[in-house]
């Protein structure tokens, strides 16, 4: 069973260090005390298999021991980051959570609520099988949260053949996928992960300087925002092998300067969903934009340019909404790809095309351009409904250093028709004071 490879891997490598946060060092011998700890406390508070258990909290040694003794607990979680506290009561609602763990303030407080899991049908199967599960939340196109019920340990199978041991920055979301697959790879293989408390560039800088990280799996948004601030240049980030991205495309002029920067460090794409979890993947030779799926594990289809993915360790399900599987387990993924050979690239969401006069506009391939023109801090491409043509192309741009914007609207339009078809170029253009992005360091693409 995957769960007792994991006890084993924790009693294999009980004098290495798992996890270090702020001045806390844990050996694997160290967490697997702390995870009895949390199993004698979950049992004082009657909290048994089967319970739909809420994990309000970030990164610390106490979250990910007590994720894993809810899983020997045979709880389904449902793990929440302080950055969906606006929507906190809302998810607890969508996933009829009964125990509310909450770790904010240091300490754990408890407290309980009136919830039947049972009424649903995909919860009431992991209860009845005793399985744990893991509830997650993502945004359909509607904008309307979905709860992504998993099997937890179908999701943990993959990393039974775990090896490769690094020093990984966490950087991902404690509450995402992505973020959930960092430190469970680096705990099943023997690694060693470094947890933040803030994501700021130049903390982030300082631990891969100060605990000689390894494995920095972040966004391409953070990237950019980490060549902009130029904290790179005032620490010792020799350390650093591996660079990873995904969530996002990467901007082409980001990618490129991250190259010319980091000589000695390989910058990989990363796939995942939400739905499916995130497969093993090898990125193109000379464009790490390309990137081949694994096939063992994860099939793949390209329906009318949309990419469709075939997996074990698929979800359950989602507890408010209708199956999205094909009837022979095919999931669409929403995301438009190119093809060659094996290895695609994603475009960008299906939802995101903007439809100019008939004509597909990928609101990538115009922020690309838009990236290599000087002053440019962010950029965000969409499309504005437009009684003529269908939609127009608008961008919102954020500037290095101020600029008069109606200059810079007719600078940025005249670069822009220079290398694009002119219906791909932004009719309205705003500059904007201020972030672009979310504070899980993604483009903020719905406009408001």
């Amino acid at each position: 069973m995957i769960v007792r490879t994991l006890l084993e891997r924790l009693e294999q490598y009980s004098e290495s260090t798992a996890i270090i946060h702020n001045d806390t060092v844990l050996s694997y011998r160290d967490l697997s005390d702390l995870i009895n700890k949390w199993l004698t406390k979950l049992n004082e508070e009657k909290i048994g298999p089967g319970a739909v258990t809420a994990l309000i909290g970030d990164y610390s040694p106490d979250s990910i021991a007590l994720i894993i003794a809810s899983i020997l607990n045979k709880q389904i979680i449902v793990p929440l980051t302080p950055l969906a506290e606006t929507h906190f009561s809302e998810y607890l609602d969508l996933s009829r959570t009964q125990h509310v763990l909450d770790l904010r303030k240091g300490v754990c407080a408890f407290s309980m609520r009136d919830a039947e899991p049972r009424q649903n049908t995909i919860l009431r199967e992991l209860i009845e099988k005793e399985r744990p599960g893991l509830i997650l939340f993502t945004s359909g196109s509607s904008g309307h949260p979905k709860a992504v019920a998993h099997d937890f340990i179908k999701l943990l199978s993959k990393y039974q053949n775990a090896h490769k041991k690094y020093r990984t920055l966490c950087f991902l979301m404690f509450d995402h996928v992505a973020g959930i697959d960092t430190y469970f790879y680096s705990l099943y293989s023997g690694g060693m992960a470094v947890l933040p408390s803030s994501r700021n560039p130049a903390d982030i800088c300082s631990l891969i300087e100060k605990h000689k990280v390894e494995v920095l799996p972040t966004s391409p948004t953070f990237l950019n925002l980490l060549l902009l601030s130029e904290e790179y240049k005032k620490y010792d980030l020799s350390s650093l092998k591996i660079v990873t991205f995904g969530s996002e495309r990467m901007p082409k002029a980001v990618l490129e300067r991250l190259r010319r920067i980091f000589r000695d460090v390989r910058i990989i794409q990363k796939y995942g969903v939400t739905e499916l979890g995130s497969p093993a993947s090898k990125s193109g030779e000379t464009d790490s934009t390309w990137i081949r799926i694994d096939g063992a594990h994860f099939k793949t289809r390209i329906v009318n340019g949309v990419l469709h993915v075939k997996t074990d360790t698929a979800m359950l399900g989602y507890l408010n909404a209708e199956s999205p599987f094909t009837e022979d387990g095919w999931f669409n993924t929403g995301d438009s790809v190119e093809v060659d050979g094996d290895y695609i690239r994603i475009l960008g969401r299906e939802s995101e095309i903007i439809n100019v006069g008939g004509e597909k506009v990928h609101p990538t391939e115009v922020e690309n351009v838009i990236y290599e023109m000087e002053n440019i801090s962010e950029v965000v491409v969409y499309g504005e409904k437009n009684s003529i043509m269908g939609s127009i192309v608008c961008a919102k741009v954020s500037l290095l250093a101020e600029e008069e914007p109606d200059r810079f609207a007719i600078r940025l339009k005249q670069y822009c028709r220079e290398k694009l078809p002119r219906y791909k170029v932004p009719v309205r253009v705003f500059v904007v004071n201020g972030a672009l992005h979310t504070d899980r360091f993604k483009k903020r693409r719905q406009q408001e």
